[in-house]
């Protein structure tokens, strides 16, 4: 795993291999931060990583310039290990939360920029993520909420869809919040 741009351009993390993830390939990544720097201005952003994994998201995005990147697992070895490689290179933009990604959604008041959520794939709430994220108003007006998903799911009809995109076996929808269709 390595992160792609930024002032940590081609760092290789290891994570252990005991980690109980499935970590975005480097290959869809490339492809998935393509389009947000076409789209995003990065430096000053606050963003939140879902089911933060191995940090691989996080760290791409603090390596960018965001002001605050919040990366929520609920896996103490998955939370740890984020923590500790983010205090390793020196990224101070990072925190680190070890909680249930729906209850920590609950009794969220911050708002975002960007929502990034690479649920389990075998995770039976992956369909209500975008209505629980968007409903919630934790996005700042023209946010996006990106969600990693299998093949298997269709979000075209959700509210604020935008696009799809596919990798290899990975699939991204991208919504954009507007606080005018959430009315």
């Amino acid at each position: 795993m390595r992160i792609i741009r930024g002032s940590h351009r081609g760092r290789q993390i290891y994570p252990p291999a005991t980690l109980p993830v499935r970590p975005t390939t480097d290959f869809a990544k490339e492809g998935l931060f393509n389009i947000l720097e076409h789209t995003f201005e990065f430096d000053g952003l606050d963003v939140l990583d879902l089911f933060a994994g191995t940090g691989s998201i996080t760290y791409e995005f603090a390596s960018r310039g965001c002001r605050n990147v919040l990366a929520v697992d609920h896996n103490q070895r998955c939370t740890s290990f984020i923590a500790e490689t983010a205090k390793g290179m020196k990224m101070s933009n990072i925190r680190v939360v070890k909680t249930d990604v729906f209850r920590f959604l609950g009794g969220l008041k911050s708002k975002f920029s960007l929502v990034f959520a690479d649920p389990p794939y075998s995770h039976e709430n992956i369909a209500l993520l975008p209505e629980l994220i968007l409903k919630k108003e934790i996005l700042h007006p023209d946010g996006w909420l990106i969600l990693e998903h299998p093949g298997s799911y269709d979000f075209s009809d959700e509210p604020f869809f935008l696009k799809h995109r596919k990798y290899g076996e990975v699939n991204f929808s991208f919504f954009e919040f507007s606080p005018e269709a959430a009315d």
